[in-house]
């Protein structure tokens, strides 16, 4: 009996299990050739998706670009706009300060690393607007591209806001209509095994039983099979990371001419932060916080001021909002025998930084990148994937504590939060040593790492981080600050450049529904 891989199930759809399935099934040939892949995604009726408003990466645009979609037909079926990155509001102190983290590294930042003459000429002005022109879209509502711009090509780097319930419905058109993926609406009643403990195939209440040779959980946070069969072990970080709540809101505009915003908006509030993404027709907002500082009840008082803040008084009274609980953390492992987990039946820390879709497309495409051709081959690709995925998870957590160990809010969720006991010890060593020499690129072990030393800088000087103590002045040291001054008065100018040119993300969305973007 042959052990190839040539059947793949997916259990669960939302946006997790129908981009694994589009990313796995454009890279195979459809099993009707008889030497292709059979790709199949079960899903219950009876079981909605959480379907809250998503940010992506950048990386989204190549995975799209993957899978065959047009842009132009993804933002318009998606209620989709551009986001150019994050801005921080009230997170390095109660003061209101902002700072951003925006998708382009600073410029020339393969050959100058900018933090030394910042630090010694420039602290009075923001980190990021110095270093980096795309900061200067933000204020103004600006898009990454014009109308002429081909399809994934920007201006400037970009991801996406996009409305979660009419992405998932967007790729299960295109999966099942253009990429040979069957779609089974039914309930898994019992899961199968093999004598080795390998799932063979899977009942259901509506369909003949499913066979597969690898099965990906895409579940939820119950993990149906990593879980429920498995009993892998889930690794609680709400000891790094005290999030576990949010409420949200899906929020109108004023009007129609509301500006887009180029980035997502993050605001701190006193036991935890807001989000709020502009769609093409709405807003998406919601408050991430901690129930141990904070009741639902205030929690929902906190953000409808938010809301009247930022919108109307009427509007702030009338929006509808829901609760959803989440426990920070994630598997021990996320390969185990011959199924995988991806998305929230793989983890779920919290929505800072927006790491929840890009863990999908990273782990969806390693699968068809590395896919095992036959089940003697599974076990060392799943341990391959199990360190990266491991190191990934590791990285992230540090990545987001870091925004809340540099905050000087002065609320006991804040102050909590920059307790030593909470700091992952790999944090607490990349802080030792950037008190004397600033990240760059010798900050990575790996060619893809999740956040490059860019990112990290943006958070540190951001916030107001500074060096406490110093390293001997280099040889070139006069040579690199005339480099920096040269590179920072370019900033200038290419900022002044993308404000003149770039249409608003409103103007370009609406073009959009009359003309397409290019073809390449």
């Amino acid at each position: 009996m042959s052990s190839a891989i040539r059947n793949i199930v997916i259990i669960g759809g939302g946006s997790a299990g129908w981009l694994s399935a589009g990313i796995i099934a454009a890279t195979y040939a459809s099993a009707a050739d008889g030497v292709g892949l059979r790709v199949t995604l079960i899903e219950s009726p009876d079981i909605k998706t959480i379907g809250v408003g998503e940010g992506t990466w950048p990386s989204m645009r190549r995975t799209l670009k993957r899978i065959g979609l047009s842009e132009t037909d993804f933002l318009r079926f998606c209620d989709a706009s551009f986001k150019q990155g994050t801005e921080f509001h009230g997170w390095a102190s109660d003061t209101g300060a902002s700072y951003t983290h925006p998708f382009m590294p600073p410029t020339d930042f393969d050959a100058l690393n900018p933090v030394e003459a910042y630090l010694a000429e420039y602290t009075k002005s923001r980190f990021d607007q110095t270093v980096c022109p795309q900061v200067a879209l933000f204020a103004d509502n600006l898009a990454p591209k014009q109308i002429t711009t081909p399809e994934y090509a920007g201006s400037t780097n970009y991801g996406y806001h996009l409305d979660a319930g009419k992405f998932a419905a967007l790729l299960q058109k295109h999966c099942t209509e253009q990429l040979g993926v069957t779609q089974v609406v039914a309930n898994v009643t019992a899961v199968l095994c093999k004598p080795n403990g390998d799932i063979d195939r899977l009942k259901t209440d509506r369909t003949d039983d499913l066979n597969g040779d690898l099965f990906i959980d895409c579940s939820g946070t119950h993990g149906l099979l990593i879980n429920g069969l498995y009993n892998i072990g889930f690794i609680d970080r709400a000891d790094t990371l005290f999030n576990n709540r949010a409420i949200a809101a899906q929020t109108p505009y004023v009007d129609e001419t509301d500006p887009i915003a180029s980035c997502t908006h993050s605001t701190a509030q006193s036991a935890g932060w807001i989000w709020d993404i502009g769609l093409p027709t709405r807003r998406g907002t919601g408050y991430v916080f901690s129930t141990q500082h904070q009741s639902d009840d205030e929690a929902e008082r906190t953000l409808r001021q938010y809301i009247e803040r930022t919108s109307t008084a009427a509007i702030a009274a009338s929006v509808q909002t829901r609760a959803i609980a989440f426990e920070p953390g994630h598997r021990e492992i996320f390969w185990h025998r011959n199924c995988v987990a991806l998305g929230m039946a793989a983890g779920f820390i919290e929505p800072l930084e927006a790491s929840a879709l890009v863990l999908v497309e990273l782990g969806a495409t390693m699968i068809a990148d590395e896919l095992p051709a036959d089940r003697s081959d599974m076990d060392r690709v799943s341990k391959r994937y199990n360190d990266r995925f491991q190191y990934r998870w590791d990285q992230i957590i540090d990545f987001l504590k870091l925004h809340y160990v540099l905050s000087t809010r002065t609320e006991p969720y804040w102050v909590d939060h920059r307790h030593p006991r909470s700091i992952p010890e790999s944090l607490t060593s990349l802080l030792q040593t950037w008190a004397y020499r600033p990240p760059w690129h010798h900050e990575g072990y790996h060619k893809d790492e999740m956040f490059p030393s860019a990112s990290y800088q943006y958070v540190l000087y951001g916030m107001g981080f500074r060096p406490a103590r110093t390293m001997p002045q280099h040889r070139h040291h006069d040579q690199q600050m005339a480099s920096a001054r040269r590179t920072f008065a370019e900033v200038t100018k290419q900022a002044t450049r993308l404000r003149t040119h770039m249409p608003s993300n409103r103007a370009l969305l609406e073009t959009l529904k009359q003309h397409r973007l290019q073809t390449v």
